[in-house]
């Protein structure tokens, strides 16, 4: 059975992989990097600073960063002990996909993933009483997982847990934000 489910996930992989071609890498490679999504934060940011007081600001601001060092910490340690090849680095695939960027660490579970569901569920729970069209930002970790798919990064199981585990420790760290300031805000 889990090698049924493995298979699937590696023939969803070639398929996503091959919808690829040369014109678009560049593009996937650019979203791809965290850092190149400043002007989006830096919107969220503005957007966060016109509707929450300055105290609440500052605890979302900390408590996104407890969960980020939460969440790369977990899938360092997931990753350094599942030891999943990348696609492009698995010996059955390697003939198979398309190589457009390489890399040396394991593939168990997607950091992006988990780090870019996360955090967007904190945002949006904090934004959703204020800005009607919130769930919008949900786009932001859909795109930027699919780059790990079409780069050969990750497989689809690794994206999918990784938003499961994104998600449930978001949900954790928000109820978290939600208990300080309602204690000492």
């Amino acid at each position: 059975m889990w090698e049924q489910i493995i298979q699937w996930d590696k023939d969803l992989l070639v398929f996503l992989n091959g919808l690829g071609n040369e014109t678009w890498d560049f593009f996937w490679l650019y979203i791809t990097k965290q850092l190149n999504w400043w002007p989006l934060f830096l919107v969220i940011l503005y957007l966060l600073y016109r509707k929450l007081p300055l105290k609440q600001l500052i605890l979302l601001l900390l408590t996104l960063t407890l969960f980020f060092v939460f969440t790369d910490q977990m899938t360092n340690l997931v990753k350094n002990t599942v030891q999943r090849y990348r696609p492009v680095n698995d010996p059955e695939l390697t003939d198979v996909i398309r190589n457009v960027k390489g890399s040396a660490s394991w593939s168990y579970f997607s950091g992006h993933a988990s780090n870019s569901l996360g955090a967007i569920f904190i945002i949006f729970m904090a934004m959703k009483n204020y800005y009607k069209k919130a769930w919008l930002l949900f786009l932001f970790p859909l795109i930027f997982a699919y780059t790990r798919l079409y780069l050969g990064l990750h497989f689809p199981l690794d994206i999918l847990s990784g938003y499961l585990f994104g998600l449930l420790s978001g949900y954790l760290f928000f109820r978290l934000y939600v208990y300080v300031c309602n204690r000492y805000v």
